[in-house]
């Protein structure tokens, strides 16, 4: 190539956009930011609600003995009790799941003094999922009667999400929209095209598990009922539009 071919080479290079730089380079990656226009990034979250129709319940048994032996054997009988009280219950075995089996010393301390192993606590737990929400606290009561003397939860949630979260999807971007066209507005320009879009989070419709108290159950005419109300569904957009 001679020296004027490539000082015209080099002149329309130059010339080139940003972005069809980077297309001659081998990549396909768009400029994040238009070379004209004004650059408004909005952050959104879209909500939609939904009636839980999971139940998920930590349901355990704790016993105490003067021997490993002997608490363990406690341990396995009541826990027998409990897991054949969710069978007549129709709880599906895909739905009962061993979440902890454990064994420990127990100690007296006194001052001065090493610590003195006074017996042993066996635990097992298992994490139950209820598909009738409506059912699950009357469950819950026959578990007690059974042995059952450690319950955590429940943990209401939906069991099938995608539906509400495309609905949330939807209302996030409708809002957007209609707050990149407020500050269009204000600014005295209107919204050209929408440049990128990001899903940065999401919920879809679950809660940590809460702690129940049970020492009522014990009582003969106590019943156990469980809400299930309703979930927010939610999912957060960040979306970046090009106002002129």
């Amino acid at each position: 190539m001679t020296r004027r071919a490539m000082g015209v080479a080099l002149a329309v290079t130059l010339a080139m956009p940003a972005g069809a730089i980077a297309q001659d380079a081998g990549t396909s990656i768009a400029p994040m930011v238009p070379a004209t226009g004004t650059v408004l990034d909005v952050t959104v979250e879209g909500r939609t609600t939904r009636v839980p129709d999971l139940a998920t319940i930590r349901a355990g048994v704790v016993s105490q003995d003067a021997t490993a032996a002997a608490a363990l054997a406690d341990n396995a009988r009541r826990m027998t009790r409990v897991l054949a009280a969710l069978k007549q219950a129709r709880v599906a075995d895909r739905d009962i799941a061993t979440s902890t089996v454990g064994l420990a010393p127990q100690y007296r301390y006194a001052d001065n003094q090493p610590p003195v192993i006074t017996g042993y606590q066996a635990t097992n737990t298992v994490t139950v999922r209820f598909r009738d929400v409506s059912t699950s606290g009357t469950i819950l009561d026959a578990l007690v009667a059974q042995g059952a003397n450690q319950i955590d939860g429940p943990n209401l949630s939906i069991d099938r999400p995608d539906a509400a979260l495309d609905e949330a999807r939807t209302d996030a971007v409708k809002r957007a929209r209609a707050r990149a066209d407020l500050y269009a507005a204000a600014a005295g320009l209107r919204v050209v095209r929408l440049v990128t879009i990001a899903e940065s989070g999401q919920n879809s419709g679950g809660q940590p598990p809460r702690p129940m108290a049970y020492a009522r159950a014990q009582m003969a005419d106590a019943k156990t009922e469980i809400a299930p109300g309703e979930q927010d569904v939610t999912v957060t957009l960040s979306m970046r539009f090009l106002l002129q």
